[in-house]
Parts: structure tokens; C-alpha cells; sequence
């Protein structure tokens, strides 16, 4: 029998193909079955779907499991629970070996990430994640690219304390990962638009998100009930009252599902990464509706030709009021399309790739009741965020700040908790899809205070300050120590190679020129680093392939370049393209658009031609 059994990008790492791989070697050894593993064994490994359907609406042994205080972990089957709640069970990676020799169970903890639409919360909302932070995890707040907080090592004593605390705050994690509707993600820059057209987008882009959330009361019974009197009062009968979930079923989605609403001409959420998008068009400051843009989608697996990253095909135009029920149409095709036989193959992009845009546009049609219009002209202009202040026609100020790969501490959560404190009673913050932070709603009254926090605490919110263009867009997703899948280091790692590479920046004249850059520990691609200028994703520790070519605004993938390479070797290959860039650039064109032109990568038409384009 093959002794190889490749790396699972599930979040069950190994654990699916080796328990393929074991079932035939004991057959093959004519021993029916493994001795036991013990009493903390969980029995073989479960599909997912079986597991969804065995789960009672999410629900499982998770209240228990989490009470459990013998173990820091959860059983393997309430690890795919708890993801529906807005979780993931991980492990410090660096402390494993040093755990394993002393004969102890890993370092677990839980990743928790808060469902955030539009990615808006109040001052006050903020300081009470700061002081949440501190309870529970690890003393920062994660600012992701998908709009929102995680925070990061939280024990499991301390998971049902910090949903609480957060449910306290007015919000929560309910749907922020598993096979759902993820959080929806808008256009952050308010000025793009007029408040007025912001605050109706936003509100669209609220009713899409709560829309499509689960029904079921699994996490309100297991994290937020507590105390005997929640107690009697959910008792019935014995048992739990039997749920319906119109939109999920009992299996919910194939896998995840994610949605963002762009406003032209700033394309910040990367739309076309998204398995269902909405660009808003605006004409005479009125909403006129939404382009449709259906099944995109970055992950891969590494030597897998299956699969592919991919984006979005635009299939229509919608009216606002009807953009809720077409995200709801869209879901329920992938739904039911979508390939549940092999979660590498299920996400929606690929329904699209195999029956094409018109067939998913015909059954969201038909699921509609009406047909979706013509898309409607567009144009994207730029996909990075706001620096400094800007003032809205409301009379109210915002500014935005740059956190370095979206990581709040040190001086920037001193500095901005002092800013929700000033703001309370009227200002908010909004996290942006490159892991930034945008202060929103300053009255001018409170301006110059805000100004002087920002000062004393050295928060960089100009493009002065920001140090260099590639420094202002680099995104980096957490990787190592803590996720499971990650191959590479990411977020560690990557603000010491744009070090390095703005001193070449700096020589060749380009200090200030805006390019993106983006590195992910694996190919799941959390950082969507197959959309960047310069994207990075990683092969083994302190090894990356290397892809040159997408545009500045989002709107063709990147080509490899260079396969397993060390940071040597990346400055020794991207020092002569600098350069080349430097003297050779056209006006007015971005770094990514030269290197197709020079000759350096092949522009990556469609994902379909991932594995072939390449000359690598």
C-alpha cells in the first residue's frame, strides 16, 4: 500500500487520509481492528456531513465538553461544532515537542472570532473587547481580513466567560466561521460615497448578513444560558424542542460561504475573491442597486490540480431591496449543488467552473421569481484604505490608522482604548479588509484630542508615517504558532521581510509607491495572497512559493514565479525587478501590471490555468 498519504488543508490537518491509510494497512495485516487508543478515544474519524446531521442543530456534546476540566481540549466531532459558533480548536505548535517529551496533552486553546457586518462597532463596544482581550485570551485583539476581531488564546475554562462577555457587549460570534454565511463584509473608506448612500449600504449589507444566519439556539443554550433559573426555564419536557432550518437543512452548506458588498471605485473587500459579491452603482448620489458577482474563491491545496483559486464571474444586477434574497438564492444553489463528497472541491466556485455562470444564473433566477438585469457599468480604481483623516458631508470626521498585519497591542491598544474612551456616548471604529483600523464619527469638538492620542501613542494614521507603500498594504494572516494548517510563518514574520525589502524600495526611488504585498503560511490562502502584487504562500518552515502579476485593484490573479524559495533568494530575485520598475515603469502603472508587461509572469486570465500557466 502507498506509505504517502499528502497533507489534509481541512482543519483536521492529517487526520482524514491517515485514518484512510490506517483502515487499509490493519486490513492488509489481517487485523480487523487497531487495539484500543484508550478511554479519551474518539472512535473513528466522521465526514462532516455525517457529522452536521448527528450534531442536533449544532448542538452535540460541545456544553458538556466545554465543562469538561480534566482535558484543554474538546472531542474531535465538537471540533467541527464549535467552528459553527464562531471557533477553532488549536495548539501552541512551538511548545508541542517540548510537551510531548514531558509526556503532557498539548498546549490547546481556541481561537474565537466576533461577527462584525460591515465591520462597525461602537467606542463603546471597542472598550469592551480591549478588557475582554486582557480577561481571557492573549492580551490583543486580531484584526482579520474578513472584517472583524479573533482573539487568540483563550483557554477552554475561559471560551464560555468570553462569549458571554461578549454577548454583554451587544454582540457576538454566532456563523463567524463553519460551513455558513460568514460575516458580510462592506466597503470601510467613507470617501467613496456620501454619508447618506454609506449608512443605506451598510444597512443592506446588515440585512443580507442577517438573513442568512443559522435559527437554531444551540449557542445561545451552550454558551450564553447559565445560572439555575436559565436553567428551569429551558427545561422542556426533558429535552430540546425539535428546529427548523429554512435555508440550512440539517447538513447547512457544502462549506463556507462568504460575501462582501464593494462601492466603486474602492474595491478594498476584494469582491471578486468572495463566493457571492455585490458592487454597489451609484448614479446622481442614488443607489441605483448591485452588480451580482458569483463564485470566487482563493484556497488550494498544494500539487492538488483539483483545485484552484478563482474569481468571481459577474452574472447580473440586482435592485437593493432584492439583494438579501439573492445572496439567500445563491446560498441555497451552492447548497444544493455544492460537492459533498470532497470538501476540497465544494465550495461554490467550483459549481461555477463545473456548470458555468448562465447555469447558476438560471436557477438563482428561478429561486428569485425574477430575472436578475444587466450589469451595470463600473469602475474600480484602487483596494487600499484611508490614511489620515478625512471629513464626511455630515460634519463628522474619520480617520485611518495603520496596525501592523491588523495586530492590536502594545501602544496601538493603549492609544486606541484611549480614543474609545473620549468617543463614548458617538463614535465608533470600522476594521478594514486589510487588517486596519478606520476611528469613524470624531466631532470636530473632539478632533484635536483624538489627534494628540494619536500622537503621544505613535499610531502611524498618515502616509508619512506609515513608513512605505509596501508597509501600508501588506497582509499577513496569524499562521504559526497557533493554526493548524499553516506551513510557514506569516504574520511573524512578514513585517521583517518588508524590512528588508523596503531598503531596496528606498534605493531604487520607490519608498512611497503603494504595492501590495501578501503571505500566508498555507495555501488556504486566509491573507488572499493570490490576488496581490507580491504574494507569498508557504511550503515548509522558512520556505514560500513565490507568485508575481495581479493588478492593484483586485481584478486578475497572480502567476508563480518562483516555487520554494528563502528570503535570500527572494531579495536576490526581486532587487533587479525593482529596479527594472524604477527606470522602466510607465505612468501611472502599478508594479504588478509592469512585471506582465516585462516579460517577468504570464497574466493569469483564470484560475483554471493555476497549475498549466506557469513556466516554473
Amino acid at each position: 500500500i502507498p506509505t504517502g498519504y499528502g497533507d489534509d488543508q481541512d482543519v483536521d490537518q492529517y487526520h482524514t487520509g491517515f485514518g484512510e491509510w490506517k483502515g487499509q494497512l490493519y486490513s492488509r495485516l489481517g487485523v480487523d481492528k487497531a487495539d484500543a487508543a484508550g478511554a479519551e478515544d474518539d472512535g473513528p474519524v466522521k465526514p462532516d456531513e455525517v457529522i452536521k446531521v448527528e450534531t442536533n442543530q449544532l448542538r452535540g456534546t460541545l456544553k458538556a465538553a466545554l465543562d469538561d476540566v480534566t482535558t484543554g481540549q474538546v472531542p474531535f466531532h465538537d471540533t467541527k461544532v464549535i467552528k459553527f459558533h464562531g471557533s477553532y480548536q488549536q495548539d501552541d505548535r512551538d511548545l508541542r515537542e517540548e510537551r510531548q517529551k514531558l509526556g503532557i496533552e498539548n498546549a490547546f486553546s481556541f481561537m474565537i472570532r466576533v461577527r462584525l457586518p460591515a465591520g462597525y462597532c461602537t467606542a463603546e463596544q471597542w472598550l469592551a473587547m480591549d478588557d475582554t482581550c486582557q480577561r481571557y485570551a492573549n492580551g490583543t485583539l486580531k484584526i482579520t481580513t474578513r472584517q472583524t476581531w479573533q482573539f487568540h488564546g483563550v483557554v477552554k475554562r475561559d471560551v464560555k466567560p468570553l462569549m458571554r462577555a461578549v454577548n454583554r457587549a451587544c454582540m457576538d460570534t454566532l456563523a463567524a466561521c463553519g460551513d455558513v454565511c460568514r460575516n458580510v463584509m462592506c466597503t470601510s473608506n467613507p470617501a467613496v460615497c456620501s454619508r447618506k448612500l454609506m449608512d443605506e449600504i451598510v444597512a443592506h449589507t446588515y440585512a443580507i448578513h442577517d438573513h442568512c444566519l443559522p435559527r437554531t439556539g444551540a449557542y445561545h443554550e451552550i454558551f450564553l444560558m447559565h445560572g439555575d433559573e436559565m436553567a428551569e426555564k429551558t427545561q422542556i419536557l426533558g429535552s430540546t424542542p425539535l428546529e427548523e432550518e429554512p435555508l440550512y437543512g440539517k447538513t447547512y452548506l457544502p462549506r463556507k460561504y462568504k460575501v462582501a458588498v464593494a462601492i466603486p471605485p474602492c474595491n478594498d473587500v476584494d469582491v471578486f475573491a468572495h463566493c457571492c459579491g455585490f458592487i454597489a452603482i451609484i448614479q446622481d448620489d442614488k443607489l441605483l442597486g448591485f452588480n451580482v458577482t458569483v463564485g470566487g474563491g482563493l484556497g488550494f491545496t498544494h500539487n492538488n490540480q483539483k483545485t484552484h483559486p478563482r474569481l468571481a464571474d459577474v452574472i447580473g444586477f440586482c435592485e437593493p431591496r432584492d439583494a438579501k434574497y439573492v445572496c439567500e438564492a445563491v446560498m441555497t444553489v451552492s447548497r444544493d449543488f455544492g460537492d459533498r463528497t470532497n470538501r476540497k472541491h465544494a465550495r461554490i466556485k467550483y459549481c461555477v467552473e463545473d456548470y458555468g455562470p448562465d447555469f447558476i444564473r438560471e436557477h438563482v433566477e428561478e429561486r428569485l421569481g425574477k430575472k436578475l438585469g444587466l450589469a451595470k457599468p463600473y469602475k474600480f480604481e484602487s483596494r487600499g484604505d484611508l490614511y489620515g483623516w478625512a471629513k464626511t458631508d455630515d460634519g463628522l470626521w474619520h480617520c485611518g490608522c495603520l496596525v501592523p498585519i491588523g495586530r492590536v497591542k502594545d501602544n496601538w491598544r493603549t492609544g486606541l482604548a484611549q480614543i474609545a474612551e473620549l468617543l463614548r456616548g458617538g463614535g465608533g471604529f470600522r476594521m478594514t479588509c486589510n487588517q486596519q483600523v478606520l476611528i469613524a464619527d470624531v466631532p470636530e469638538a473632539k478632533k484635536g484630542a483624538v489627534q494628540r492620542l494619536l500622537d503621544e501613542y505613535k499610531i502611524a494614521h498618515t502616509p508619512e508615517a506609515t513608513v512605505s507603500g509596501m508597509r501600508r498594504n501588506m497582509v499577513a494572516c496569524v499562521a504559526l504558532p497557533t493554526c493548524p494548517l499553516a506551513f510557514a510563518e506569516a504574520e511573524r514574520y512578514l513585517p521583517t521581510l518588508v524590512g528588508r525589502l523596503e531598503s531596496v524600495l528606498e534605493r531604487c526611488g520607490l519608498r512611497d509607491r503603494d504595492i501590495t504585498i501578501r503571505m500566508t503560511g498555507c495555501p488556504n490562502s486566509c491573507g488572499r495572497p493570490s490576488m496581490a502584487e507580491i504574494g507569498f504562500i508557504g511550503k515548509a518552515p522558512g520556505t514560500y512559493n513565490m507568485y508575481l502579476g495581479g493588478d492593484f485593484v483586485g481584478q486578475r490573479l497572480n502567476t508563480l514565479f518562483a516555487e520554494s524559495v528563502t528570503e535570500d533568494q527572494i531579495i536576490a530575485l526581486l532587487t533587479p525587478i525593482f529596479g527594472r520598475y524604477a527606470n522602466e515603469r510607465e505612468k501611472g502603472e502599478a508594479f504588478g501590471d509592469f512585471v506582465v508587461r516585462a516579460g517577468y509572469v504570464k497574466p493569469m486570465t483564470h484560475g483554471r490555468y493555476w497549475w498549466t500557466l506557469p513556466n516554473v
